[in-house]
């Protein structure tokens, strides 16, 4: 095989309609626009989303919801994924960093601990935000909640 004899694959490649080239062409006259009107002149184009009249899609369908940008959204990470952590790593402190390296958070992510399950070990736990029953359970097991900004 040599670069000179490369061919592209049979039938993938199609002539190009040569328009306006006279009646025996087959395709004089009109050049396959039809008669008259805006669409068979030159320099026509369409509005975008225009269905001939008909109510367009974006008309059609109703408006609905609301989005807030001032909202903050938050990584939820739960009691019982912290003491797995914590028995796994064996730390005494918690922090996104920590987070973040065991896969559990992006790096981008607002953290917030929430009250599912039990803590057992003594930990100190640095996130963005805590749920109240959180910081029960934080500080019943002797540790400490510390909110960072």
């Amino acid at each position: 095989m040599k670069l000179s004899t490369l061919k592209p694959a049979k039938g993938s490649v199609r002539k190009s309609k040569r328009v306006g080239r006279g009646q025996g062409s087959g395709r004089g006259g009109t050049s396959t626009r039809g008669h008259k009107g805006a669409q068979s002149r030159s320099g026509y184009s369409s509005k975008a989303g225009f269905e001939g009249g008909q109510m367009p899609l974006q008309r059609r369908v109703p408006k609905f919801g609301f989005k807030n940008n001032n909202k903050i959204e938050f990584k939820a990470i739960n009691l019982d994924t912290l003491e797995n952590l914590a028995s796994q790593t064996k730390v005494a402190s918690i922090d996104t960093g920590l987070l973040i390296k065991n896969g559990l958070a992006a790096k981008k992510d607002k953290v917030k601990i929430l009250g599912r399950g039990e803590l057992k070990t003594k930990i100190e736990v640095k996130a963005h935000a805590f749920s109240n029953s959180a910081i029960e359970a934080i500080e019943k097991a002797g540790g400490k909640a510390i909110t960072i900004e």
